[in-house]
């Protein structure tokens, strides 16, 4: 097998897990505890914050020292947290505490699986890069779809055997990663990689800030993940439980939907080619996305519902695709995984105040009206990104990639 087949077996094992987590741990803290809105969005605060104090330092360290080495170490340490589970699950003694410490490790480890993955898609990609992106958000969410499959049987059968397959998908995982190729670190870090991590960091965020295109799809992304995340992981849940007296399986409804619309998104645009203006069909995309979320704060039926989840998904598939591929295209080669961090860090670093403002929102105006307000507030900040900035107009042969080189030659 090539290096990008076990690299998307590696992705997909971390993707069918986090499927299983999205249910899980909702579910537990959700509908099994019965917390409060202002409690569901601490626990899922808690898991975002670690990410985002840490993604930049882990983004650095798969530069320095290798993705390859930094993914295995990291997801080998992602499959303790829900053996914890299962055995707090199994002594029966399940509480909001125990269901904080999964939160904080999950968190951590995150920090580092995910920018060095993004890191590796570059060494690994045997074809144009918008196509291997598409290629991984293919593997990612229709494994997911396989996990949210996996988490609905919670009710029947127990939290036990799925908290167990969990951990051993993720060990599976760390065995697919490993058979990807080892290569040589940086000679300009191999010797002092933890001396070098501030300057390494700040460099990349150099890079960032000179080139207008990669500038503006981190901001976004900051929004996105205040609005989009905190209404995903936090309103949305709450809705479920309010108003359709939800269950486990009910949530894998939900969760399902999004994720066949993702799906649904890369499989056209895997058909039909590359999309040439990529800043315009994230922001356009990204309003889409705004409109279908709106839509579901006026009060519809469940089924609806999950038709304007499957609709903010397909939207959400092509910003997340458009995102990705104009960093990783734009990133020098060597802060590939830097770049990508801080993506990661404007999404995942934006989310835990999502959750925390959605959950204190819920608690005011309900989970409806919650909704109408990220909605709206989304659309606006899409509309000005669109109005002041260069991304509505992003051409490829126009890209500014000189700018970032330019950035970069400046601090060497």
């Amino acid at each position: 097998m090539k290096p990008f087949h076990f690299y998307l077996l590696g992705t997909g094992s971390w993707f069918l897990a986090f499927g299983i987590q999205s249910v899980m741990f909702t579910w537990l803290v959700t509908m099994v505890l019965h917390e409060s809105p202002q409690m569901v969005g601490i626990a899922q605060m808690t898991m975002l914050v670690p990410t985002m104090l840490l993604i930049l330092v882990g983004g650095s360290l798969a530069d320095v020292i290798g993705g390859r080495r930094i993914v295995i170490v990291a997801q080998s340490v992602a499959a303790l947290p829900p053996l914890f589970l299962f055995v707090v699950v199994l002594s029966d003694n399940l509480s909001f505490q125990s269901l904080i410490c999964y939160a904080i490790v999950m968190g951590l480890a995150q920090a580092f699986v995910t920018p060095s993955r993004d890191g590796l898609l570059n060494q690994v990609a045997d074809s144009g890069i918008q196509r291997a992106v598409m290629q991984v958000s293919m593997m990612q969410f229709g494994v997911q779809l396989a996990g949210l499959a996996i988490a609905s049987f919670a009710e029947r059968i127990g939290a036990l055997p799925i908290l167990f397959v969990q951990a051993v998908v993720l060990l599976v995982g760390v065995r697919f990663f490993s058979r990807i190729p080892e290569r040589p670190a940086p000679t300009e870090h191999v010797h002092h990689p933890l001396r070098n991590l501030g300057k390494s960091i700040a460099e990349s965020y150099r890079t960032i800030a000179a080139s207008p295109s990669m500038r503006m799809t981190v901001l976004q992304s900051c929004a996105m993940g205040v609005w989009f995340m905190g209404s995903y992981i936090v309103t949305l849940p709450l809705l479920v439980r309010e108003y359709y007296a939800g269950s486990a399986a009910d949530l894998a409804f939900m969760n399902a939907a999004n994720a066949l619309g993702l799906v649904t998104t890369v499989v056209i645009l895997m058909r039909f080619g590359d999309i040439r203006r990529q800043g315009r069909a994230l922001l356009l995309a990204q309003g889409l996305g705004a409109v279908m979320l709106g839509a579901i704060g006026i009060g519809v039926d469940f089924t609806t519902l999950l038709v304007l989840i499957f609709l903010w998904g397909m939207a959400g598939g092509i910003a997340m695709s458009m995102a990705r591929t104009i960093l990783q295209e734009a990133a020098p080669a060597s802060q590939r995984s830097r770049v990508m961090s801080f993506y990661s860090f404007a999404f995942m670093g934006s989310g835990p105040l999502g959750a925390l403002v959605n959950g204190f929102l819920v608690q005011w105006i309900g989970p409806r009206g919650t909704l109408a307000v990220a909605a709206t507030a989304m659309f606006v900040i899409m509309a000005l990104i669109a109005r002041r900035s260069r991304l509505w107009r992003l051409d490829p042969t126009l890209r500014d990639l000189h700018a970032a080189h330019t950035a970069t030659t400046s601090t060497e």
